[in-house]
């Protein structure tokens, strides 16, 4: 079970690259800090999960709920497609690893957030697929405008839905990414879509909580509803 205290233990995947601080530049475990951030202030404790050794259900059992952070580009043999010129290198550690965390999650039941990358690889674990460069769909490159730079995209949920009941039906949110949604995996639903049609969030209907989006709410200092409507999901 999980940690069964008022701060719910959230675990959250983190990436192993190469790091300069202090006098050193070595490899470590990094995540931004606006995902600890966001949880904290969502009354959660954050536990980072790199990408190194096997999970195993027992693990998760000790957490109350889980997020897939964003980042690289999945291999696109994961489901099933050619490499295009525009996917960026493939990380083999982080897609076997948080493939395997959400994997035990759903198993298990466990509140799980996606984002970005997370929300791509939930969708490519439930046999969904991807569009591997997004200009190529909609003609622009609002979603990601300049490398390391956030764009600003306006998004409508649908009414009804988990994501809703969160952040509204209609909200601007932190984009930066390339590839989207192309088939649905099992069981998803769109639940959120950019005005050029893009999906922007998905979950699975029912008690569970089992959601992701596109965007980045780590990114918001200030909108943090995603991250309070998780723990509190954790929570109970």
């Amino acid at each position: 079970m999980g940690s069964n205290v008022s701060s719910p233990l959230i675990g959250v995947s983190s990436y192993l690259e190469q790091c300069r601080f202090g006098v050193w530049d070595i490899p470590a475990a990094v995540l931004p800090r606006g995902y600890l951030d966001g949880i904290v202030h969502a009354g959660g404790m954050p536990v980072l999960l790199p990408p190194v050794g096997t999970w195993e259900p027992a693990h998760l059992s000790r957490l109350d709920g889980l997020v897939i952070a964003g980042g690289a580009d999945i291999d696109p043999a994961r489901y099933a497609a050619t490499r295009e010129a525009a996917t960026g290198p493939a990380r083999p550690d982080r897609d076997s690893s948080e493939w395997t965390l959400i994997d035990h999650a759903l198993r298990a039941g466990t509140p799980l957030l996606g984002v970005c990358r997370g929300m791509q690889l939930l969708n490519v674990v439930l046999g969904g697929t991807l569009h591997q460069h997004l200009p190529d769909q909609t003609g622009t490159a609002g979603h990601l405008p300049v490398p390391g730079t956030f764009g600003r995209v306006p998004v409508k949920v649908i009414p009804g839905s988990r994501l809703a009941a969160a952040v509204g039906d209609r909200v601007e949110v932190h984009c930066h990414h390339h590839q989207a949604v192309d088939r649905l995996g099992r069981g998803l639903v769109a639940t959120a879509h950019a005005d050029d049609g893009t999906v922007e969030g998905v979950e699975l209907p029912g008690e569970r909580f089992v959601a992701g989006v596109q965007w980045h709410p780590e990114e918001d200092g200030v909108d943090r509803r995603l991250f309070h409507a998780l723990v509190e999901e954790a929570r109970g």
